[in-house]
């Protein structure tokens, strides 16, 4: 058994003693030279003739075990219609488990801490002044509109507590009501001191609850919740809608410390309303890029490249197509790998594009966001850039002087 060392001094032997001068004399020397490398790393055990194979090796690691070793080296998983089909169920089911937390039924605006009220008794004008500075006395509104015994100033402010002071009702916690019930308890305290009092109450200003869009939005910022159901489509429409780079695919929706990731053109094809998913104050919506959504093709196609995925969607089969395929020179099409890097654990998917229906099967295999699709080069090209590799400009050189000259 040779050692490595032994076979590169070799190697380094034969490529100083084939100069220019023997090769014009010997020009079958080299040949000679380069099947005896040949030899010795057929010789040589199949473990350092593969570490040293240029490109992505999936043989397992040494050094690694447990855990480490499945994550580093995972199990190779073949491609196949039951894959893909456990694949699909799969998918749509988790895609329906994430959102079903989110479909609500509109409710009523509860009022919080920091709204404004307008309150306004109707033959009282002074139980409606404002509890808050009042507006400037020029006879016109902030909004143009002149000004009224019967329009408030700035309003009844709800205190960090909950609290609302009107006179003669005193203070009430008013914290988590609607408008409405507000509404009656006013008319209750105040029915002790007034006949048959009326009153108008409104919320003026929306300051208690808010929720956060951006990202692939043309307004973005902040969104205050109002009596009108703040649902999705609401916060994505008040933010000017999407940009075209938008991927609609990937709306991301954060709540607490959960985020939900919602497919809007997968929603809308299974019938579900996107309208009904209900946002609630401290929402973060990013509409994500599409170019954050990307795949990677590498090895031997025709034109590595990273491409977007359309609206989250991008088989193994379009992605091959647009990279140009697989090279018919150097590309084993035995051995389409995907890898796939998950939480906590890698997957590696492997597809034999020669086996029959290996096309169908690879249009059904859809891809994920940052999946990396790699096409094994063939023995034969291993074999080359090895020795290439080994014995630098020795095979150019062997063809050129092994080749007779024109006319011979």
């Amino acid at each position: 058994m040779h050692s490595r060392c032994e076979v590169q001094q070799l190697v380094r032997h034969h490529t100083h003693v084939c100069d220019a001068h023997i090769l014009h004399k010997h020009p079958y020397r080299i040949v000679h030279a380069l099947w005896r490398g040949l030899t010795l790393c057929v010789v040589l055990s199949a473990s350092a003739c593969s570490s040293m194979a240029p490109g992505i090796q999936f043989a397992k690691a040494s050094g690694a075990a447990g855990e480490d070793a499945d994550q580093v080296n995972p199990s190779i998983e073949p491609i196949t219609p039951a894959l893909v089909k456990q694949e699909q169920q799969e998918r749509e089911q988790r895609a329906l488990d994430d959102i079903s937390a989110l479909m609500q039924t509109p409710q009523p605006y509860r009022v919080g801490v920091g709204d404004i009220l307008s309150i306004v008794v109707w033959d009282h004008p002074k139980l409606s002044a404002t509890m808050l500075p009042p507006q400037p006395a020029a006879g016109m509104g902030p909004i143009g509109v002149a000004a009224s015994p019967m329009q408030p100033g700035a309003g009844f402010e709800v205190d960090q507590n909950g609290m609302l002071d009107f006179p003669y009702a005193g203070r009430m916690m008013v914290l988590g009501l609607t408008p409405g019930d507000i509404h009656a308890l006013l008319t209750t305290k105040l029915a002790s001191y007034l006949r048959e009092p009326k009153v108008t109450l409104k919320v003026q200003r929306y300051r208690s609850q808010r929720v956060y869009v951006d990202g692939e939005v043309k307004l973005p910022g902040v969104q205050p919740i109002n009596d009108l159901p703040m649902t999705l489509t609401e916060a994505i429409n008040r933010a000017g809608g999407m940009n075209p780079l938008a991927d609609q695919s990937r709306v991301l929706l954060t709540r607490a410390h959960t985020t939900y990731v919602i497919n809007l053109p997968q929603l809308v094809q299974r019938g579900v309303n996107p309208a009904r998913i209900m946002l609630a104050n401290g929402d973060l919506v990013r509409v994500m890029s599409r170019d954050d959504n990307k795949v990677f093709l590498s090895g031997e196609v025709s034109s590595p490249r990273a491409l977007p995925m359309r609206n989250g969607r991008l088989t193994l089969n379009e992605a091959l197509g647009e990279a140009g395929g697989i090279n018919p020179v150097t590309g084993d099409a035995r051995k389409v790998y995907v890898v796939r890097r998950s939480v906590g654990s890698s997957r590696v998917y492997q597809l034999d594009a020669n086996a029959p229906g290996a096309l169908a099967i690879a249009e059904g295999f859809e891809l994920q966001p940052k999946d990396v699709v790699f096409v094994a080069a063939t023995p034969l090209t291993n074999w080359s850039r090895t020795m290439s590799a080994m014995i630098p400009g020795s095979l150019p050189t062997a063809v050129i002087v092994t080749t007779p000259p024109p006319g011979r």
